[in-house]
């Protein structure tokens, strides 16, 4: 008689990854980044929150929190000057509850989903093309 894999896992104490979970696996997908991508981002800040806030959505026009895996928040390169005053760093946010409701349909393991936010995000705010990300997602992967 037959063993499935079912059988070798013990589903107990398995859980959904938190935001502590997330937390690591963008720190470890930032520090795989490319040396100069990550210079070029300056002091960004990467916060993990299950959603995006109610007033995020509406005035991006969107109905549900789903739908929005991560937002780059930040002045953008063509406003920003030498003599602005101090301000908030740069972030980079990411919805875990968005990224997992995704995850679990595609198929792709959670690190590469969370990098791929991560370099989309960040390249959307400096104009990179979709071919530079892919490129800087495959560096990232090794």
């Amino acid at each position: 008689m037959g063993r499935d894999m079912a059988d070798d896992l013990d589903w107990g104490p398995m859980t959904a990854p938190t935001l502590v979970d997330f937390e690591v696996l963008a720190s470890q997908a930032w520090n795989r980044l490319p040396a100069d991508f990550r210079r070029m981002c300056g002091d960004l800040v990467i916060r993990c929150e299950d959603f995006a806030l109610d007033e995020v959505l509406d005035a991006l026009g969107i109905e549900s929190p789903f739908e929005l895996m991560g937002l780059y928040q930040g002045v953008s390169l063509d406003q920003k000057s030498v003599s602005d005053t101090p301000r908030e760093p740069d972030m980079v946010f990411l919805y875990r509850r968005a990224i997992l409701d995704y995850w679990a349909e595609e198929g792709e393991t959670l690190g590469d989903l969370i990098t791929h936010v991560l370099v989309h995000e960040i390249g959307h705010h400096f104009g990179f093309s979709d071919e530079d990300m892919e490129e800087i997602e495959q560096e990232a992967s090794g």
